[in-house]
């Protein structure tokens, strides 16, 4: 028999370490070359790590939520015979954390469903018996012993981890070192809500409905080419701003996993029914948790929009390194004074933010104001 060490591989894109998401093994578990060994989320997103050998394992590095530096050691197997050293596992982009155990004893056998639903709940499956086979814990198992809880005034504890962990972290950050400022302008959408409803009308039967959301960001690819500044990032550690000249729109994306940017590359170079595509493919992605790595970063430029819980006005957080966000209101029918006549039109108000360190109110309100013009005259969207 040969001992053999495995150490945490380089998950890419310069990655120092890693955080433990979820354990897929358990020692004394014999694996397979390849087999899934751990997920494990770096900045970009949760990749899992497969094995490099065939073999039993005799122990595991980190619990949920510990951090792993790249090259330290993360299993020792057990081999019939010594593995190449050489051969780096490669590592595949998953969704959420399957929430299997890291135990270092006996290995629960349960479902991920149950698994889940045990984690929520705050229940340690080694504490349930389980009626199925070869002891599984099964679902009715779990109900049976989340019974006998007492209901009272129970507390949930919730590890902070992954890519929550990351949000809260990069919040914080892009909060405290960015000098937010907002701007808010409300846009007649009456003219574009009339050619959004004759393209959805229009279009063959089963095909997704148009939103907003790409004649937005079709119409700031282009106005974007006036306001470079806006179309930016500060390089903190260079103290250096570097300007785009393709705009890759950020589309914040609200995931099981919490909140992702997946990226639209080159949105000024799309047609409008390319760019809703791309916006559909790349968001249901991360939603799904099969976003490439590269998909989820290179922003230039962010739009969030909560659709029909978009409010009246909100006040966005920059996603640094970039100095500006769009944030799209819920469009609602309003009495207003249009052409010296009182009457209703459809209203949407647009909640931005910048980067008051690098764009004056008067760029910044600019811009705006540039964006409205298309976005009311709808005409002009693609007009370069």
């Amino acid at each position: 028999m040969t001992r053999f060490v495995m150490k945490l591989p380089d998950l890419g894109e310069g990655t120092v370490s890693a955080e433990v998401m979820a354990w897929k093994v358990s020692v004394g578990d014999l694996v397979a070359e390849d087999q899934p060994l751990a997920e494990m989320a770096t900045d970009k997103a949760v990749v899992e790590v497969p094995s490099p050998v065939s073999g039993r394992v005799l122990s595991i590095t980190g619990k949920p939520g510990d951090t792993i530096a790249v090259g330290a050691e993360l299993v020792v197997f057990e081999t019939e015979v010594a593995a190449a050293p050489a051969r780096s596992p490669a590592v595949v982009a998953v969704g959420h954390p399957s929430g299997h155990p890291a135990g270092t004893g006996g290995r629960v056998r349960a479902s991920p469903a149950t698994r889940r639903r045990a984690r929520e709940a705050g229940v340690d499956l080694a504490s349930v018996a389980g009626s199925g086979l070869g002891g599984r814990i099964l679902a009715a198992d779990l109900a049976g012993a989340l019974a006998v809880v007492p209901a009272g005034d129970a507390v949930e504890e919730l590890p902070v981890i992954g890519i929550r962990r990351l949000i809260a972290q990069r919040m914080t950050e892009a909060k405290r070192n960015a000098a937010h400022f907002a701007y808010v302008e409300e846009v007649d959408v009456t003219e574009l809500e009339a050619l959004r409803s004759h393209l959805n009308a229009s279009a063959p039967e089963g095909g997704p409905p148009l939103s907003y959301l790409p004649f937005v960001v079709a119409a700031l690819a282009r106005v974007l080419r006036d306001f470079p500044q806006c179309n930016a990032h500060y390089d903190a550690a260079r103290n250096v701003l570097l300007r785009h000249r393709a705009v890759h729109a950020g589309i914040a994306t609200q995931t099981p996993d919490g909140l992702k940017v997946p990226v639209v590359r080159d949105a000024g170079g799309l047609g409008l029914q390319a760019l809703a595509g791309e916006i559909r493919r790349v968001t249901a992605a991360a939603r799904s948790g099969h976003a490439r790595r590269e998909e989820l970063s290179g922003s230039t430029i962010t739009v969030t929009s909560l659709g029909k819980l978009g409010g009246i006005v909100s006040t966005p957080i920059l996603n640094t390194p970039e100095l500006a966000i769009v944030g799209i209101n819920k469009a609602v029918e309003r009495v207003v004074v249009h052409d010296g006549k009182i009457t209703v039109r459809r209203i949407m108000n647009l909640s931005s933010s910048f980067d008051h360190r690098f764009i004056d109110g008067f760029d910044a309100a600019a811009m705006i104001q540039a964006l409205k013009a298309r976005l009311e005259h709808p005409a002009t969207i693609f007009i370069d």
